[in-house]
């Protein structure tokens, strides 16, 4: 027995679709500045423009005419979902990008069209501010009407609990994929005719085929979400990691003129990523989610023409002639003159038993709205005294009946913002532990009771309590640059100082190589502060390369070509 949970997917909150912002026409004005970067075309009825699954395709304005925009849905149909007309455009955030593109477009009579080519197109959206300004927002709105059709996109299908089901749902979430999820209710007939460890989860692509239990990096190729990195092209910059520090590095470096590629192993937005709500991030005083934030920094460095190479993981990093190559999994090379590692770090764990084996059965280290639909009206538990601890045990309070907020320490004051520490206080749904930690775990296929105890009288609670939030910091993520750069004792990047090879505070011991955000040691581990230094690492950037330019000319390094993406293979 299957029942089909939600179209557009429980584990985002998609905002209400404004289509007078996703289909916007292009005034005479700037139609006539257009015109430069196109060529016009009269097409007859049925023209194929592009099919779902084409990459870097062209930008269609219509001039005279109509184009009809058709979305997959699964069983192998289309759907049409927006006619374009008289100065109406075609695409959405795969314009933006390198990725496959969600629909199909065809004439649907006799047609006028002014076709952009993408290089052509790139040139528009770096000289023609207000227009690209307008293709940018359309872009958005028109990803999140895809995402809110019922039944556009794949089918998830498995069980709710199944760890392998929650890690593709959210990078179907995270990278905006449209999907719909069917959940495992029951021992129903499909679920009795194949195991359901070898077959689930799986996902039903929009021409019918199965995948089942996909790896992140064969779905992301499947769906082409994955963007490979040129091999012919030299990078300005290379930035490992899409969190807070990684966004912000690449907006400015593009915005700023260099070819910036990003590498991120999952999705935009990092940890932060995951933060149910930012409510002290400068801008935003109603407060902003992680998951917003990250898309919004994403989709404003596309707009700069950055490139994303998305579901692939650096694995080895060496320096050559000036020139640094990076190895991504998959034997991908990766060559750019200078680094900014921002690849952040991944979260720690409970010295407790069996911990691993209830994680994302029980234990999460996000508190999102994927994550509260398990709560709802029970009793769970967030460990930690950290901003994103308080954050998470708010949000949750919304949706649980109580929150036990533990901790190790007397007292929130020293590690936590004192806003949330009031608003703790002041809640009556939250259940302040101090001196308090979890030594035992326990459940059959899922987490069922935790064990508590109080480290001031030794006593010991067992609580029925199915999912808990651990959020006690984390471990940098800098296993591929050991022997490569000087990493403290605990694995975090050293920068400034004697052995850096500049003054700037982000510089590492080694040349062109920078590291910001949570990854370096000493970093505040905040959100603002990752995106500052991500923002200011990029002038460190400049003047490298400036200087690496001086020492080429002089010939003390080999010519590695002219700055802002020269191609020349070394």
């Amino acid at each position: 027995m299957f029942r089909e949970e939600i179209s557009r997917s429980s584990s985002v909150i998609v905002p209400d679709f404004r289509p007078e912002l996703a289909f916007p026409k292009l005034t005479e004005e700037q139609i006539d500045k257009v015109r430069f970067y196109g060529v016009e075309e009269t097409l007859p009825p049925n023209r194929l423009l592009f099919t779902h699954g084409a990459r870097e395709t062209d930008m269609f304005v219509v001039l005279d005419g109509a184009i009809t925009i058709s979305l997959p849905v699964v069983g192998g149909e289309r759907k049409i979902i927006a006619q374009y007309r008289r100065f109406d455009f075609t695409g959405e955030l795969d314009l933006l990008n390198s990725q496959g593109s969600l629909g199909e477009a065809k004439t649907t009579c006799r047609s006028l069209v002014l076709r952009i080519p993408r290089l052509r197109f790139q040139h528009l959206m770096r000289a023609e501010g207000e227009i690209a300004n307008v293709i940018t927002s359309a872009a958005i709105w028109r990803r999140v009407g895809i995402l809110c059709e019922i039944s556009g996109g794949v089918e998830l299908m498995g069980n709710a609990g199944d760890p392998g089901m929650r890690l593709v749902q959210r990078f179907l979430v995270h990278n905006g994929y449209p999907h719909h999820i069917v959940t495992i209710i029951g021992d129903g007939t499909r679920q009795q005719t194949a195991n359901t460890s070898e077959a689930f989860p799986q996902v039903t692509l929009t021409d019918g085929r199965v995948m089942h239990r996909p790896t992140i990096a064969e779905l992301a190729d499947e769906l082409g979400i994955t963007e490979r990195p040129d091999a012919a092209m030299i990078y300005d910059v290379a930035i490992v990691g899409a969190g807070p520090a990684g966004l912000a590095a690449a907006v400015h470096a593009a915005s700023e003129g260099l070819c910036t590629i990003v590498v991120e192993s999952t999705a935009p937005g990092g940890q932060a990523g995951t933060s149910s709500k930012i409510e002290n991030y400068l801008g935003f005083p109603t407060g902003v989610s992680g998951l917003q934030l990250a898309s919004r920094a994403h989709s404003q460095a596309l707009k700069f023409g950055v490139k994303f190479a998305i579901s692939r993981e650096v694995v080895t990093a060496e320096q050559v002639h000036g020139i640094h190559i990076l190895t991504l999994s998959g034997r991908i090379l990766l060559r750019a003159r200078s680094v900014v590692v921002a690849s952040g770090a991944q979260y720690r764990q409970l010295a407790v038993p069996d911990y691993s084996r209830f994680e994302n059965q029980g234990i999460y280290y996000a508190a999102t709205a994927m994550e509260s639909q398990l709560c709802r009206d029970r009793h769970v538990v967030v460990v930690g005294g950290g901003n994103s601890a308080g954050q998470a045990a708010l949000f949750l309070s919304g949706f649980a009946s109580q929150v036990h907020l533990v901790v190790r320490g007397k007292s929130l004051s020293t590690s936590m913002s004192q806003y949330l520490v009031s608003r703790i206080e002041s809640s009556s749904r939250i259940t302040l532990c101090t001196e308090t930690e979890i030594v035992k775990l326990e459940g059959e296929k899922s987490l069922e009771w935790v064990s508590l105890k109080d480290l001031r009288t030794r006593e010991t609670i067992r609580k029925p309590i199915k999912s808990v939030f651990v959020m006690i910091g984390a471990e940098p993520n800098s296993g591929w640059l050991f022997g490569t750069v000087k990493l403290d004792r605990k694995g975090f990047i050293l920068t400034g100082g004697p052995d850096a090879f500049s003054r700037s505070p982000y510089a590492t011991n080694v040349h062109g190589l920078f590291a910001v955000g949570d990854v370096r040691s000493d970093s505040l581990k905040r959100v603002a502060s990752a995106v500052g230094e991500g923002s200011v690492v990029i002038s460190d950037v400049h003047r490298y390369l400036a200087d690496l330019t001086a020492l080429v000319a002089a010939g003390t390094l080999p010519p590695i070509g002219t700055l802002h993406g020269a191609q020349e293979v070394i």
